[in-house]
């Protein structure tokens, strides 16, 4: 679907990417995209429109080399975006249900010329009604074409919807309005009006449209297009809106459409938006118009990338979207923290039982491991002290170091020569360990002075250090 259409702005893209932006290589790419669009089926106010508004984006404006192709890609699909943008949003369903609720009937007349499939693009969206559970009446007011009544009531047989039906050459107005009455009086939510396919051209056929317009008064007035027309579906629309002034459009066949130019022509002139298209023949091929999938298919899926340039500062509404958006999430946290934290105490005080259960659990069985261990400890420190006395291993094993140093500096020992003196010294300091650890008396200290005579502090200081250096040795 749309392949030249899409072509033509990729060419336009890929020229002005290989340059700089200067106003004479714009004007000499802009003329091409021109000739392009023409071909395209887009009409010239719509060409000239895009090339005003692309011209004023590029000059003057500062953008990285690497970036030139893909800002103006941007720049026409924003160009294109707000055409859409531009007419008045229909939602048709919504409106059918707000008049259903008043009981009254909601009316659409459906015009354009022969050949466009009108009455078949009827047929599909009284499908569509009822896939919506809304029922609809049809009112075959194309009286001139032969065939045309057979046609629309084969398609009423088929969906099982009532069709409002006269002879050849009834007033097409009478027939509408006849079908007005019976929704009204058997409670259906919408009539559907055939109308006779029509030249623009054509001006008393044009003025019985004007007719029926006025008999019936519809809520809605779409014209049913040909996508296949190019240009002439244009002008048609052209002179259906100035004689009816519809409120939307419908593009038939477009599925086979490869130019894509009158859906943006239809919009930029009429100011009335495209509703639906038509994509096949089966009742189901009658789809929404979608703008940001018809932008995707001409120019690919939207880029998230940011360029830098010199134009055109971020927008207040877009920063105040954002501190709405950051007060809805920081609303939201909170609500999840105050949700979280009932939960947080109910499972505290549910595993505070739990822990005192483990600890009183767990309390027997370190005493008990406790118990068991002082006798190992105490078996460990006699064989140590055992091996000593015999001779093996070190002789102070079992004696605590400070109660070394204590009973070297209380009764100023000397440091051991041999193994034999230290196994006595050893003996010596775990009976005094044993008796309590007593102070010495002043026999004692004058046994141990005449065995040692009067030393000074320094050299009891290297006999305690040279004691400690055999303990280590």
């Amino acid at each position: 679907m749309f392949e030249k259409l899409r072509n033509a702005f990729s060419s336009a893209v890929k020229s002005l990417g290989e340059k700089e932006l200067k106003e004479k290589d714009i004007e000499e790419v802009l003329f091409e995209l021109e000739i392009a669009l023409l071909e395209s089926d887009v009409a010239t106010e719509v060409i000239d429109m895009i090339k005003s508004d692309l011209k004023g984006k590029l000059v003057g404006t500062t953008v990285q080399k690497d970036k030139i192709d893909e800002f103006v890609k941007e720049s026409l699909r924003e160009s294109i975006s707000s055409m859409f943008d531009s007419t008045a949003r229909v939602d048709i369903i919504s409106n059918i249900r707000g008049k259903k609720e008043k009981g009254e009937p909601y009316v659409i007349l459906f015009m354009g010329i022969n050949g466009t499939g009108k009455t078949t693009t009827i047929a599909k969206f009284a499908n569509l009604l009822r896939e919506n559970k809304l029922s609809s009446v049809i009112a075959a007011a194309d009286t001139y074409r032969a065939g045309a009544i057979e046609q629309i009531s084969e398609h009423g047989k088929r969906l099982n919807i009532k069709v409002i039906a006269q002879n050849y050459g009834s007033d097409p107005a009478a027939v509408s309005r006849d079908a007005v009455l019976y929704a009204k009086s058997h409670k259906v939510d919408c009539v559907l009006i055939d109308t006779a396919g029509r030249m623009q051209t054509s001006k008393n056929l044009m003025d019985q449209m004007s007719k029926i317009n006025k008999v019936v008064n519809p809520d809605l007035k779409l014209f049913v297009g040909d996508s296949l027309a190019g240009n002439d579906t244009v002008s048609q629309a052209r002179e259906f809106h100035n004689y009816a002034k519809f409120d939307g459009a419908i593009l038939t066949k477009s599925d086979a459409d490869a130019r894509g130019g009158a859906a943006i022509s239809i919009v930029k002139i009429t100011s009335a938006p495209i509703l639906y298209l038509g994509v096949g023949q089966e009742y189901q091929d009658l789809r929404p118009f979608d703008k940001m999938s018809f932008l995707d298919s001409l120019f690919g899926p939207e880029s998230v990338s940011e360029i830098s340039t010199q134009q055109k500062p971020q927008q207040k509404e877009d920063k105040v979207t954002d501190e709405k958006i950051s007060d809805e999430m920081t609303t939201r946290a909170e609500v999840k923290q105050e949700q979280a934290a009932p939960r947080a105490e109910v499972k505290q005080e549910q595993a505070a039982p739990r822990a005192e259960v483990k600890q009183e659990q767990a309390a027997p069985r370190a005493e008990v491991k406790q118990e068991q261990a002082a006798p190992r400890a105490e078996v460990k420190q006699e064989a140590g002290a055992k091996t000593a006395q015999d001779g093996e291993g070190d002789p102070f094993a079992g004696i605590a170091t400070n109660d070394i140093e204590d009973y070297s500096g209380l009764y100023d020992v000397a440091p051991p020569e041999s193994d034999e003196e230290a196994r006595q010294m050893a003996s010596k300091i775990r009976k005094w360990v044993s008796d309590g650890r007593p102070k010495p008396g002043k026999k004692a200290e004058m046994r141990e002075e005449e065995t040692s005579g009067e030393l000074s502090r320094e050299e009891k200081s290297k006999k305690k250090r040279s004691m400690f250096g055999w303990m280590k040795k």
